[in-house]
């Protein structure tokens, strides 16, 4: 992934921390479908356990409103991800 991208697509919270949407990084890496990417978030979480840290330090499942056409939104998962568990995402792609 290009350091670029991924800088473009990083969000920052009211606390001035800074994250990523599972959701936008899913699509920068191309995956045609976010359930095809459910897995890789999944070994990635047992990596960072493995690694003696703390999964919802880096990792934090949350509802996130997306756009469904006519101004109208609805909530579907998403987890919000932070540089460390973005760096263990990529160790972890097929």
């Amino acid at each position: 992934m290009r350091s670029g991208i991924f800088e473009k697509i990083r969000r920052i919270n009211e606390y001035q921390s800074e994250f990523w949407s599972s959701r936008d990084l899913a699509k920068v890496l191309e995956y045609s479908e976010y359930r095809h990417f459910l897995p890789v978030i999944e070994k990635a979480k047992e990596a960072c356990k493995n690694s003696g840290e703390v999964i919802h330090n880096h990792f934090e499942d949350v509802l996130a409103m997306v756009s469904i056409g006519s101004g109208a939104e609805r909530a579907v998962d998403t987890v919000y991800l932070s540089r460390y568990a973005c760096s263990t995402l990529r160790q972890n792609l097929p």
